[in-house]
């Protein structure tokens, strides 16, 4: 590895899902291996693409043209499966492209190790998914999926303390809202192979709400900023729509973020 920001770019640049999942874990073992043998890479630098490299299929829509899910039938869990896979997928990037996106903003050595730690996971957690899709009969691909997804990436490309407040603290705080009622889905259906996967991605997405949350209250007390004013200001700029109730408030309190954050945002 030359270093960590030119993994992350070769990771963004790299198409296939597949392909991009397993160089995104096979960057972060490496990372982890020379960090406990005292010897990291360099963070160095590189240009991040303004948008990651996609595989040819899904057909990326706009979010109101994306079919509606009928949770009820098989068609409807495989296109809930499929949209979260989509999900995990851009999430990858997301995290690489954070590490890779603000070099010019000095950080402690445990920022870039959070999000590689979350990259990594974010990968295992599209290969659960993925794997579940073709035990089914489908795949990655098969179906069109939410083309906005990068929006956030790009509106907050020149922000740090944005994209911490919009990715982590409102979009994966998102996920833990949600979670428990798919994993209620499956478990109606069946399906414990998907319960089994989804209870894992359910339990390490709280460590990264908690990472946003940890470095976006240490860049405010750099900047002295009232955090919670600053997520108000922050989300409101960034985040287009209100915040949609009901909320996990106990998942959220875990890693990091109380009521009063996200009560003032919502609908």
């Amino acid at each position: 590895m030359e270093s960590l920001r030119a993994a992350a770019v070769e990771v963004l640049n790299t198409a296939d899902a597949r392909a991009k999942t397993a160089l995104s874990r096979r960057y972060a073992a490496a990372w982890f291996a020379a960090r406990e043998a005292g010897n990291p890479p360099p963070l160095g630098s590189a240009k991040p693409p303004a948008s990651p490299a996609r595989p040819e299929k899904p057909e990326l829509l706009d979010p109101r043209d994306v079919p509606r899910r009928r949770p009820g039938t098989e068609a409807g869990r495989l296109a809930i499966l499929h949209a979260i896979a989509h999900i995990e997928l851009n999430a990858v990037d997301l995290h690489w492209d954070l590490i890779a996106r603000f070099p010019d903003v000095p950080m402690p050595p445990g920022f870039a190790d959070d999000w590689v730690q979350a990259a990594d996971e974010e990968s295992k957690h599209f290969n659960l998914l993925a794997d579940r899709l073709e035990a089914m009969g489908s795949h990655y691909g098969a179906l069109p999926a939410h083309a906005g997804m990068w929006r956030a990436a790009e509106d907050t490309a020149h922000d740090i303390e944005g994209r911490l407040a919009v990715v982590p603290m409102v979009l994966e705080a998102r996920g833990l809202d949600v979670t428990p009622g798919m994993i209620a889905l499956f478990e109606k259906a069946g399906d414990t192979e998907t319960v089994a996967a989804l209870n894992v991605i359910y339990a390490e997405e709280v460590a990264h709400v908690a990472y946003g949350s940890k470095w976006f209250h240490f860049l405010c007390g750099r900047h002295n900023h009232d955090p919670k004013e600053r997520f108000h200001t922050l989300v409101r700029k960034y985040f287009h729509g209100p915040l949609k109730p009901p909320f996990n408030t106990e998942k959220r309190a875990e890693a990091g973020m109380p009521p009063d954050f996200y009560w003032p945002l919502a609908t």
